[in-house]
């Protein structure tokens, strides 16, 4: 039975990513996580799960729990470009340093393949769209500039140190089980929560920025191909999104014809760091890892709106 390890295993995409594990397969897999922003709530009715509490800064925590291990999937990160503005330490410990430790540790543990949650965050504020794997990168906050450096680390184990790593580049990832308490959380987070809350969301900017949503199964789903991707692919990078994308306003006003209600969102100020537009091109990962996402955009928000109405009641 192979030994699968998901670092960030109780959060929102890390928790996905271990449903459609033990789904789909018969492996040891455990999470891998230091709760900070993970809930061991959300491997609740995973048969077989299995929860490791540790951080990833910790070198000698995490050394023996991955070692051995067929695939690391490394998730955990602090992955918020406002909260990487505002205090910019943290993120660069765990999504840089943290990343480093992982990395080694498979090294050292003879990890046959790392799957790394790269970031679209690294392309910036290209005018050209889709954005190609092609494009050089042109990181517009500390948080895009980390992810891209463990891209960067990922390349050097492979061609180095003889670690299979593939980096996915994640678009706008959403779905259920994402956290919409803090006010880093992810923007359909915000407005699932609001729509069924009956109030306006706020809106930074006039809501015409567009974004390539990805319903976080098809995630999950590329994850698992990108570990069992030939060698070939080693030391590469993908985009991981849908190839489509929708402006803030267009998704609110489909949430709002979802529920059949009329609810003008409220608008602020535009955030720094935030980029105008993002959609992936999926060529690469189509041809090299099979990428074939499932979900339109409309079907995965139907489905994520129906998790937090009944998680509201609960």
């Amino acid at each position: 039975m192979r030994k699968i390890v998901v670092t960030g295993g109780a959060g929102f995409i890390g928790s996905a990513l271990m449903r459609a594990l033990l789904r789909a397969r018969d492996v040891d897999a455990f999470a891998l996580d230091n709760l900070s922003s993970g809930k061991a709530e959300n491997l609740e009715g995973v048969d077989g799960a299995r929860l490791a509490v540790a951080d990833i800064r910790d070198y000698g925590a995490i050394a023996p729990l991955v070692e051995g291990a067929d695939t690391v999937f490394h998730l955990a990160a602090i992955p918020s470009v406002p909260r990487s503005i505002h205090d910019p330490i943290p993120s660069h410990d765990v999504n840089i340093n943290g990343t480093f430790n992982v990395l080694r540790a498979c090294h050292a543990g003879r990890v046959r393949r790392v799957v790394y949650a790269a970031s679209s965050s690294a392309y910036g504020d290209t005018e050209v769209l889709p954005k190609t794997e092609s494009m050089r990168p042109a990181p517009l906050s500390p948080y895009a500039a980390q992810k891209l450096m463990g891209e960067y680390y990922a390349q050097v184990f492979s061609c180095c140190f003889g670690v299979e790593t593939v980096s996915l580049r994640f678009f706008n990832v959403f779905g259920p089980r994402q956290d919409p308490s803090s006010p880093y959380s992810g923007v359909l987070s915000l407005f699932n929560k609001a729509i069924l809350e009956r109030r306006a969301p706020v809106i930074f900017g006039d809501g015409e920025q567009s974004r390539d949503f990805t319903f976080v199964e098809d995630v999950a789903e590329l994850c698992m191909k990108a570990s069992d991707a030939p060698s070939s692919v080693s030391g590469k990078f993908y985009n991981a999104g849908n190839g489509n994308r929708y402006t803030l306003n267009e998704t609110w006003a489909l949430l709002q014809k979802i529920e059949g209600v009329s609810i003008p969102a409220q608008y602020g100020p535009a955030r720094a760091g935030d980029v105008r537009h993002s959609q992936a091109d999926t060529a690469a990962a189509v041809r090299d890892l099979g990428h074939a996402p499932r979900f339109s955009f409309e079907a995965g928000l139907r489905l994520t709106l129906e998790w937090y109405r009944a998680s509201l009641k609960s």
